[in-house]
């Protein structure tokens, strides 16, 4: 199995860096905009609660410990950062259904109604940053950005590379 040394040498190291350069240009801006939108500042939401209230959006009611999972960080992050969106009216903790003893997260009509604001905002902010955009380029970007994600996951979540052992 070739190891991480082998591949790079085996891609062209300027596309590579192209390419890092890019990402890393991408996080920024992202991070400085926040994804935030267009219109009124109040469009914008921090990453860790627009990731979580997604979440709760598209999969309902759970428990901390299955949010965490399937966002893949650890139980206490996401307790810290629930308790914000908790505090705030977004999220609302409720007795689990089958078990009155256990604690589920829901998204509250209020956070549901915030989450849509700011995904509406974000819309428009991607309608207008990719105008000109064919629909192709747009359906070819997502397909290749959510390849990219994945594969970051992955790595994130397996084994590191051969020769990346104890690496940091």
């Amino acid at each position: 199995m070739p190891t991480s040394q082998d591949m790079t040498t085996q891609l062209d190291p300027g596309l590579l860096d192209v390419l890092q350069h890019q990402v890393a240009l991408f996080a920024r801006r992202a991070e400085q905009t926040r994804l935030g939108g267009v219109g009124q500042v109040r469009n914008s939401m921090d990453r860790a609660a627009y990731l979580l209230l997604n979440r709760l959006d598209r999969e309902g009611p759970m428990g901390v410990k299955a949010l965490a999972a399937g966002m893949g960080i650890d139980s206490s992050t996401v307790t810290r950062q629930v308790a914000p969106l908790v505090d705030t009216g977004l999220v609302k903790r409720t007795s689990h259904p089958e078990d009155g003893r256990a604690v589920v997260l829901q998204l509250s009509p209020r956070g549901q109604a915030r989450l849509e604001e700011v995904r509406s905002s974000r819309r428009e902010l991607m309608a207008q940053v990719t105008d000109g955009w064919t629909e192709h380029e747009r359906e070819s970007f997502c397909s290749l950005l959510t390849r990219f994600n994945t594969a970051l996951s992955a790595r994130q979540a397996g084994p590191a590379p051969l020769g990346q052992a104890g690496a940091s």
